[in-house]
């Protein structure tokens, strides 16, 4: 990745930590320092990735490379973004990570159901990723659409937007 590139990765995560929304603050205060079932998570990690030859990233919410996971914390604007966020989620589980999503209110009213959703993935087995989604096929020509033809802009909440 060019310096110019990995400085600006930098500064989107940067941005993001810093801009957090509640529900982030309450999941990070409850996973950080290995305090769920001493596992390491990191937030606002950015995942890197090669599309057609240019690079390309996603920043995933929290990430336990320990699990393989990565944890999405979906406010309001995912009810308007859902292909993006099922092509997302392909192209990370395609490149090997396991991804679970909770919403914004599941944190903030039913936190000891979405840590305990948590533990079990977090504690299973990691199985690699052999088979695409049964969305997979919207998924697939979602990322693809996404990816190709885009220059890339930096949008509220970071990464690369179409």
């Amino acid at each position: 990745m060019r310096r110019r590139d990995s400085k600006f990765v930098k500064e989107t995560v940067r941005k993001l930590r810093r801009e957090q929304t509640e529900a982030e603050e309450i999941f990070w205060k409850i996973v950080r320092n290995r305090s769920l079932d001493d596992k390491k998570f990191l937030r606002q990690h950015p995942v890197v990735f090669t599309w057609r030859g240019r690079q390309r990233f996603f920043v995933a919410d929290f990430y336990c490379h320990e699990a393989g996971l990565i944890v999405e914390l979906d406010g309001g604007i995912h009810d308007k973004r859902k292909n993006y966020d099922k092509a997302r989620d392909y192209a990370l589980e395609s490149m090997g990570f396991r991804v679970i999503r909770f919403k914004n209110s599941e944190v903030m009213d039913d936190v000891a159901g979405v840590l305990g959703r948590l533990r079990e993935v977090v504690n299973s087995p990691q199985t690699p990723f052999l088979t695409p989604r049964q969305s997979s096929g919207q998924a697939r020509e979602g990322l693809q659409r996404y990816l190709t033809g885009h220059s890339p802009s930096l949008s509220k909440r970071g990464g690369y937007r179409g």
